[in-house]
């Protein structure tokens, strides 16, 4: 089992295998396979020691991924956050951050309901 940037790469086509590291997409494993001159296709045990070293090095050279991004990520949210600006409040708040509509929907940020009591009888 191939082993980059401490993740273990799964037995599937590389270009797939590569999406498993954070930071890495699609459109990103295709150009890192090309920059190292793999075939797509190719299964991740299928490949030498040289081809992953290969990919290994590109990966650390040319992008930010896995803890290093992350850090930069929760960097760039608690920056937001800081400053009070309209993001960072949602964020401090637990709500959606992209305009999306959070009357009804939202469950994911929101959490679980939470039952507010009714108000009991007019007079």
């Amino acid at each position: 089992m191939a082993r980059i940037v401490g993740v273990d790469l799964p037995n599937k086509p590389i270009e797939i295998a590569l999406t498993y590291i954070y930071g890495i997409g699609r459109t990103t494993a295709i150009e890192i396979c090309n920059k190292a001159k793999i075939k797509l296709g190719v299964r991740a045990n299928d490949l030498s020691e040289g081809e992953i070293n290969e990919i290994r090095k590109i990966i650390e050279n040319s992008y930010t991924v896995e803890g290093r991004l992350r850090t930069v990520v929760q960097m760039n949210i608690k920056r937001l956050m800081d400053i009070g600006c309209y993001r960072g409040l949602r964020h401090r708040r637990g709500l959606p951050v992209n305009g999306q509509r959070s009357r009804t929907n939202c469950r994911t940020r929101k959490g679980k309901r939470k039952t507010v009591a009714g108000k009991k009888g007019k007079k």
